[in-house]
């Protein structure tokens, strides 16, 4: 039987599969590596360390397994991370990652002094303080030795690629959200690169998300590796979110709401990415940055454990969820999460569900700038594991919910390495409670009251 490896470069950890010919899932492995936060908004990693549990896992996943019958690996990773290599192609800093919100001024520059119209004119897009060009404009200014002895740049994913492979390589997918990518004509924008002072020279050749870019000559491994993908159009692969009229929504550390497009959509509103898709076609995106982590550090950090929702959304108690700043809408990388309304009769229970309820209302946000009406989604990522959250999300969106049993940009990766698609595993579904779904939408009108005042707050604050 012949056998794919699918790579998810996570930002906590790495997550691998080995997956059949039939697309069935016949093993798991994940290894974590440190995540660094040297300063208030900074957000590094090793790019050695990603390379170091790669290589662990690869070893793990595949004991007991004879790797020639391994036909291919592809890799899907965290997006718009900045990778830089010297002349020996040594690391030369650690990787700033794409929930690092150190870049406010270099951002202001790009979207006011370059301008948001010609951005997108350039790239699709306009710049969000996550995105790769802010990071080589930040390093340029203030690491000046570092930029200086730079010969190549890349994006995290491609970094693992280039180690597995030899072959400097990106896919468009993940080229999309460097700003310095023309996502209409798929090629790096050649304006954007005068503007950053990089040479054409220093980025990786851009090939098609299913495209072989070489063999792998190292892990023991001698198959073909595959460009691969940035993590959301991975997983949308993985969850079959390929055609217009599908919606797919992630609730992983951050959360995104993925919309297919046959054609790139020039949108209305900036605040909504226009990408290339890792179909050979583009797609929408709206991201918030921060969605089951919300979840993660209210039980882990506050309670220590998990609460059950018990309590009707009635009550006054808002959770806003800006805990790394937020992009979509607002791309703001200075505004802070919060709890409103709390009083001495306040529950656990409560701030459980404020917190379900205001990640929720901030996917909302997203839903909102898309084009056309969505009716209905396919839903991944951790925050699937509470069936209330699905339940909270479901009334508040107003839509029908289908969570995906077998999903993630490993499976997504592996069924690029393999050439082929799979239906995905529906878990259980969510309908609205219309009832509910009116209650919300008077309190998602006080929720989109908030960000004004805590926006004011902050910048006073800052000033």
């Amino acid at each position: 039987m012949n056998y794919y490896i699918g790579i998810d470069l996570g930002t906590s950890a790495v997550k691998l599969i080995l997956m059949s010919e039939q697309a069935e899932i016949i093993k798991t492995v994940s290894k974590e590596y440190p995540l660094y936060y040297p300063q208030p908004n900074w957000s590094e990693q090793n790019p050695v360390d990603w390379w170091n549990a790669v290589s662990e896992g690869v070893a793990k996943l595949t004991d007991g397994y004879n790797k020639g019958d391994i036909k291919g690996v592809g890799v899907g990773g965290q997006m718009h991370g900045l990778v830089m290599l010297d002349e020996n192609d040594n690391v030369l800093r650690p990787a700033i990652l794409w929930n690092d919100t150190r870049t406010g001024k270099e951002t202001d520059y790009l979207n006011s002094v370059i301008g948001k119209e010609r951005l997108q004119a350039l790239t699709g897009n306009i710049a969000f303080a996550g995105f790769t060009a802010p990071k080589i404009l930040w390093v340029k200014k203030n690491e000046p030795e570092i930029f200086e002895k730079c010969k190549k740049i890349c994006l995290p994913k491609d970094y693992i690629n280039y180690k597995l492979t030899g072959v400097f390589a990106t896919d468009v997918s993940d080229a999309s959200g460097t700003l310095y990518f023309d996502v209409e004509k798929n090629c790096w924008s050649a304006q954007m690169l005068e503007i950053l002072g990089i040479n054409k020279s220093y980025l990786p050749k851009v090939y098609e998300s299913y495209e072989v870019i070489g063999k792998t000559n190292t892990l023991g491994l001698d198959c073909d590796v595959v460009a691969g993908a940035g993590d959301n159009a991975a997983a949308a692969i993985g969850t079959n979110t390929v055609n217009e009229g599908q919606c797919n929504i992630s609730l992983g550390t951050s959360g995104t709401v993925f919309i297919p497009t046959d054609k790139y959509v020039k949108t209305s509103n900036p605040a909504l990415h226009s990408f290339c898709h890792a179909n050979g076609k583009y797609h929408l995106m709206g991201c918030i940055l921060s969605a089951a982590s919300c979840n993660k550090w209210l039980n882990e950090t506050v309670f220590e454990s998990d609460y059950k929702v018990e309590c009707s959304p009635q009550n006054d108690l808002y959770f806003m969820p800006y805990m790394s700043g937020e992009r979509c809408p607002h791309n703001d990388g200075d505004i802070k999460g919060a709890f409103i309304g709390i009083t001495h009769a306040t529950t656990r229970a409560d701030m459980q569900r404020a917190v379900f309820e205001g990640v929720s209302f901030a996917i909302k946000d997203c839903i909102e700038l898309c084009p056309n009406e969505i009716k209905k989604a396919t839903v991944c990522g951790g925050g699937t594991k509470s069936k209330e959250w699905m339940q909270i999300l479901s009334d508040i969106l107003g839509i029908e919910l289908s969570v995906i049993q077998n999903e993630g940009p490993a499976y997504g990766g592996a069924l690029l390495a393999a050439g082929i698609s799979c239906q995905p595993q529906i878990e259980y579904t969510v309908n609205p409670n219309t009832a509910l779904t009116e209650v919300y939408s008077r309190k998602y009108r006080k929720f989109k009251m908030l960000y004004p005042a805590l926006n004011d707050f902050y910048k006073e604050e800052l000033q």
